[in-house]
């Protein structure tokens, strides 16, 4: 049996597989999978053996971290796309969970599940991918945010998504006739082409959205921020992998820091969608209380006469008039657009 080559190939995971350990790989390629050069050495914690503990460690970080921008998000109640962009970070979260298990050996790759956990991950992260480029046509309501057919569109659209790639993953894993593990060309087109063009699409949205509807550039900065940290992150994932591996002495390879990559580009997500968000805030309920003007009823002898203090204030605030404050009770106008 000839050796396999691992030279970058369309449709086949050798050459990745040989530079990092992707949590297809002991499942593609060969009957016994394709082992990295160099990977992150393992640990023992109470006779199991932890592998990757350092980007473990990260997953774990990510897991608080999202936890966070979810409950921020959760407390902008009026923002707009606030209840699109909360699925994707969900998923997100989803995702992070089953690398955690599956990176790290919690789940074996000798176990039968293996291969169905695999492919319930790879569905995620599709539809993850296809849940943001969604959120990339919320500011430009095609459908009014918040309503079911924008939320139910995405839902059931993403979990679609879900289904097909992870039924394409498992045929693919065990060989079901028209799918290959030695030659897992769909595989390869969701992993890279479908998932990298809609995180595109989503990007040439955004930057649309920001350069015609807002004011402001400084959102651009968050998408260029975001772009950086993912192309970064897989560029050291999936070229730099061994290199990182051998210098650092199998304590940690690429993976370690393709995830931070990931997550630094997924909390820019949330710090432009957040940049370009405003709450109306007569109809927020948050952590911070609400500064109120409270004013005294009156005295009979203080509303003697149209030159007394109410007059004066009568005058000066003008009910009915035009505000200071813009408003029409010196309040701030927050019906502006939110975009």
């Amino acid at each position: 049996m000839s050796a396999p080559d691992y030279s970058f190939q369309f449709g086949k995971f050798n050459y990745i597989c040989n530079n990092v350990m992707l949590t297809l790989c002991p499942l593609v390629g060969t009957a016994d999978g394709i082992e990295p050069v160099c990977y992150s050495r393992n640990v023992r914690l109470v006779d199991t053996l932890i592998f990757q503990p350092s980007t473990l460690i990260i997953h774990l970080i990510a897991l608080i971290m999202t936890a966070i921008m979810i409950y921020h998000i959760r407390s902008k109640y009026t923002a707009v796309g606030r209840k699109e962009i909360i699925m994707f970070f969900y998923l997100y979260m989803l995702v992070t969970i089953m690398d955690l298990l599956l990176i790290s050996g919690i789940i074996p790759t000798a176990s039968n599940l293996y291969p169905y956990f695999t492919g319930v991950h790879l569905g995620l992260i599709s539809a993850t991918f296809w849940c943001l480029l969604l959120n990339g046509f919320v500011g430009f309501q095609f459908a009014e945010d918040g309503t079911p057919l924008s939320l139910w569109s995405i839902r059931l659209s993403s979990f679609v998504v879900f289904g097909a790639v992870t039924f394409v993953s498992i045929a693919t894993f065990n060989d079901m006739s028209p799918f290959s593990s030695s030659n897992p060309i769909a595989l390869w087109i969701v992993f890279f082409i479908f998932n990298g063009a809609a995180l595109l699409i989503y990007v040439i949205l955004q930057i649309v959205l920001v350069v015609n509807t807002l004011d402001d550039r400084w959102p651009l900065g968050d998408i260029i921020f975001g772009i950086a940290f993912f192309a970064t992150g897989q560029v050291i994932l999936y070229v730099f992998s061994v290199q990182i591996c051998n210098f650092a002495k199998h304590y940690i390879d690429g993976l370690f820091f393709g995830t931070i990559a990931t997550l630094l580009s997924v909390m820019m997500v949330y710090k432009y969608w957040d940049s370009i968000t405003k709450e109306d805030l007569e109809f927020s309920v948050g952590s911070k209380q609400n500064v109120w003007e409270v004013k005294e009823l009156l005295g009979e002898d203080e509303m003697g006469g149209n030159g007394g203090m109410y007059g004066q204030q009568h005058q000066g605030h003008g009910y009915g008039g035009p505000s200071p404050a813009g408003g029409p009770y010196g309040q701030a106008n927050y019906y502006e657009d939110r975009y």
